[in-house]
Formats: C-alpha cells, structure tokens, sequence
C-alpha cells in the first residue's frame, strides 16, 4: 500500500510480488470479494460453500480444497438417537504394536490432556443399521475411544496422559444448548483441566472427519490406517506457536508414515468458531482422524502412529528445554 504512493518500496518486495492496484483493494474493501478466488464469491451464493474457505498451511498427499475436513453439524435430536453400536469386528483382530519400556517418563505427571469437543462423532462400521453419514453418532462408541487408546499408547512411552471422557452432547442437553454450543462446553472442560493439574502442556481434540473412504485411509506396509488432519484456528494472536506445533508434527508423521497425515489448515472466525480452545495453550491443536467409514482397528493403529510421532517431538523438546 506504501508502494502504490512511493514506487520506491516496491524495491523490497520479491521478484514475484506485484503491489496491488487501488481498484483491486477498493473493490475488496467493498464486496469482500477477492480477485483471483473463486471461493469468496461462491461462499456468498452455494449454501455450505464457506465450508472451504479455510487456508490450508501444508497439503499433505492428495489435498486439495475440495477435500478439507467437514465438520459435521447435525440437529440435537439426531445426536440423541438411541443407536446399537458393535464392536465385534475389533474384538477378532486385537493387534498391538510392541513397544519397548520407556527409557524417560515424565514422573507419574500428566502432561497431555486428550479431549473430544464433539464427543459422539461415531464411525458407520460400528454403527448397525445406519448407512447415512449424516446419522453417524453414537454416546459410547465414538471417538473418545479413540482419544482414549491414544492417552494410552503415550502412556506406554512414557507421556503422562488424561483422556476426558466427557458426554458433551448431554452436557449440551442439560444445559438446553445446541449443538453449535460445543466448544463453549469443552472450553470448560479444558478449563478444569488446567486448574486441577498445572503440569498440563499439551492439548488435543479429537475429531472424525465426515469425509468417505477413499479420502481418510492410507495403506501403509500393508495395513490400512484413518488419515489425520490437523485444525488450527487462528482468530487468536497467538496461533502461530500452535501452527507452528500443528507443522512440526506434521513432518515428523510424513518422515516415518509417509501419506498419513492429510496436512494443516488454518481457520478464522469466518470459518466456524475461528479459536477452538486454542488460545488457552500454544501447545493445542485439533486432530481430525479417520472418517466416517473407517474402522476402530484402523482408528487405533493411527493412534499408535501418533503417540510414536508425538513421543519423539515431545522428548526432543524437553531435550531442549533441558538444555536452555
């Protein structure tokens, strides 16, 4: 903008980089319409279309913006749908991923806090009778299984974890809330956390993509895993040190799970609730795992793969926390 009154500025700017002209900002500034993006027009005009208005950060394989995590918005009386739910399927396969004893632990203190702001998000191979995705909910097999196995494996590498078992949907119903209320509900529980234990650094909401099959699964060795996603919200002023998290695990994942993660995308206010939770710790961070038709064995050997990626990200850092 100082360039576009003194051409002189423009010297710094990267080859590349073109100062924009004052039509372009005026007319932005008017309609909030942006030239170039097709999706801030369609947004206004394609019910559901805003849903895509998120940045992605870093596309993973396969990412694009026709593929971004969906977040399911169901009225409450679908969520309070008495549904039979089986497990059956992962009962015949109880494989487990060896690990060795922990070397370092962090002391009988828990350090992660593992929470689901959408507690019954289900999967529809667990669901009997339910073939809809709009209907894939359930108040005990759902995704706090999941957070559940995940608080588990850390364990098992030494990483003191909660896992919250929080029904938030009858929370909700209590309250007379609506589902759009959620984060509001698990803000308080996050909040609790913290206050009851002051070692608590690390905080992930688990979540279930409403995305098919072929976009949440990956193959890898042989074994079909739920595909990860992770979520920052940046209508904060302090997402960068999550965003920055968010990448660095990201890395790390692509290094020893090559295709599972999806990637990371970054959203504000005008793309749902903009902060969920995030600004509580730097350290926080949503993570979209599996879909609606994944399995629960396919669910927790993701969850494996986490705790094994996040182990090494948490014990390098405390490594250099040591060494400051």
């Amino acid at each position: 903008m100082i360039g576009m009154e003194n051409r002189h500025f423009t010297r710094v700017l990267p080859e590349e980089s073109k100062p924009p002209t004052f039509s372009s900002v005026a007319f932005e500034f008017a309609t909030s319409i942006k030239p170039g993006d097709i999706r801030s027009l369609l947004g206004r005009e394609l019910p559901g279309f805003a849903l895509y208005d998120a940045e992605i950060y870093v596309a993973g394989e396969g990412t694009d913006y026709t593929n971004l995590p969906i977040e399911s918005a169901p009225p409450m009386e679908v969520l309070l749908e008495e549904r039979k739910a089986s497990l059956e399927q992962l009962e015949k396969s109880s494989e487990e991923q060896e690990v060795k004893p922990p070397t370092m632990t962090t002391g009988g203190k828990d350090v992660v806090f593992i929470y689901q702001t959408h507690s019954s998000e289900s999967f529809l191979p667990h669901l009997e009778g339910v073939s809809d995705p709009d209907r894939a909910f359930h108040s005990e097999v759902n995704v706090t299984m999941v957070g559940q196995k995940l608080a588990e494996e850390l364990e098992k590498r030494g990483i003191g974890a909660i896992a919250d078992q929080t029904d938030m949907i009858a929370k909700l119903n209590e309250a007379g809330l609506e589902y759009g209320s959620s984060y509001k509900m698990s803000r308080e529980v996050v909040q609790t956390a913290m206050a009851s234990n002051e070692h608590l650094a690390y905080f992930l909401d688990i979540h279930r993509d409403a995305h098919r099959r072929e976009v949440t699964t990956v193959t890898i060795n042989g074994k079909a895993y739920s595909r990860l996603f992770f979520v920052v919200g940046k209508a904060h002023k302090n997402y960068e040190r999550n965003l920055a998290f968010a990448k660095e695990l990201h890395a790390l994942i692509q290094e020893k799970y090559p295709g599972l993660s999806r990637g990371v995308i970054t959203k504000d206010k005008s793309e749902g609730n903009g902060i969920y939770n995030q600004d509580l710790s730097g350290n926080s961070l949503i993570v979209e795992l599996g879909g609606v038709d994944n399995t629960m064995e396919e669910n927790y050997r993701t969850a494996e793969a986490l705790a094994d990626v996040f182990s090494t990200y948490y014990w390098k850092a405390e490594k250099v926390a040591g060494e400051g």
